[in-house]
């Protein structure tokens, strides 16, 4: 009898076992399913959205602000990433990415989606860096953050503009009214105009790409032309980007070779590298490009080639098929 009852609570063990097996599996596919569900279509946003997290930043976001201040990119290749319109300064739209796991993780600023021309040069490139440092200050593991991100920011924006107005104020209450010579001498000595040669436009996806070569002997007469050129033309020191390279050859067989990408990165690399194949010197290359709004990928290396090349054949600098030359003797 003893021996029955030992097997019978023996067996009941078994099946709690089971059963607790059997409910810890449910339990675990269930929650594994939950986290598969593919994106719901959002009503309101019109777009998949990955992460309701995000959708309701989208909705809150656009609440307190304006409409269309924080959006689903349609030309995202991830379902998370959206431009968001800067309350404060309106010309300034930042490309955000949002993780899957938000708000877990904190989201990404990749830069600037686009700059209105009003916008002096080199401020959106200063935005993104604000944006970025109040990002890493204000973001807390599982709260929605692009609220206080817009506020810290608007104020840290607003800080910087009254102490930049308070210093031209002290700069200019320096000068003494009876010394009419002093603004004469701000302004700095640009040199003769630059003898230009500027190549034909080349438009792409509403970008525009202005090449222009200039022979130069020195290093320094290079940089005074791309001084020259910004305080001069209003259009090229707005544009959103004025890439530099050139080439010269100094005394007793030195040689000066550099560029500038100014923020298009690796673009002044591949015009060097494009003058070092025409076998040019002692000349240099600016291609200004104002953006457009639409991201073109890899091609826009191969129209800013396209521009230089034009413009150092156009002023005499190489010759038709220099370059299909170089690329030759470099197989060899």
């Amino acid at each position: 009898m003893v021996r029955a009852d030992s097997q019978s609570r023996a067996s009941d063990d078994s099946w709690l076992l089971r059963r607790f097996i059997l409910y810890i599996y449910r339990y675990s596919s269930a929650q594994f399913e939950t986290s598969c569900k593919p994106p719901r279509f959002h009503p309101r946003l019109g777009l998949m959205a990955a992460n309701d997290a995000v959708q309701d930043e989208i909705i809150s976001i656009n609440s307190i602000f304006d409409e269309g201040t924080l959006t689903l990119l349609d030309d995202a290749t991830s379902l998370c990433t959206c431009s968001l319109r800067l309350p404060f300064l309106p010309s300034v739209t930042l490309r955000v990415e949002f993780p899957v796991d938000y708000p877990d993780a904190p989201p990404s600023i990749m830069g600037t989606q686009s700059v209105g021309q009003e916008v002096a040069k080199g401020m959106g490139s200063r935005v993104v860096e604000v944006v970025r440092h109040v990002l890493a200050q204000v973001f807390r593991p599982g709260e929605n953050c692009l609220y206080d991100l817009l506020e810290e920011t608007r104020e840290v924006v607003e800080k910087e503009e009254e102490r930049i107005k308070d210093q031209v104020h002290e700069e200019q209450h320096q000068v003494p009214e009876h010394d009419t010579s002093a603004s004469n001498n701000t302004t700095p000595d640009l040199g003769p105009e630059p003898p230009w040669t500027v190549a034909p436009p080349i438009i792409e996806k509403k970008s525009v790409f202005i090449a222009r070569a200039a022979p130069v002997t020195s290093p320094l007469q290079a940089k005074q032309y791309v001084a020259h050129l910004l305080a001069t033309d209003k259009k090229a020191a707005r544009a959103t980007h004025n890439m530099t390279a050139w080439r010269i050859r100094g005394p007793n067989e030195t040689s000066y070779q550099d560029c500038d990408d100014d923020g298009e990165t690796a673009a002044g690399g591949r015009m060097l590298h494009l003058m070092q194949l025409m076998d040019v010197w002692d000349v240099m290359v600016v291609v200004t490009r104002w953006y457009g709004g639409v991201h073109l990928g890899p091609d826009r290396f191969r129209i800013i080639n396209t521009a230089s090349r034009q413009a150092l054949i156009q002023g005499g600098f190489a010759k038709e098929g220099k370059e299909a030359d170089g690329k030759k003797k470099g197989k060899k």
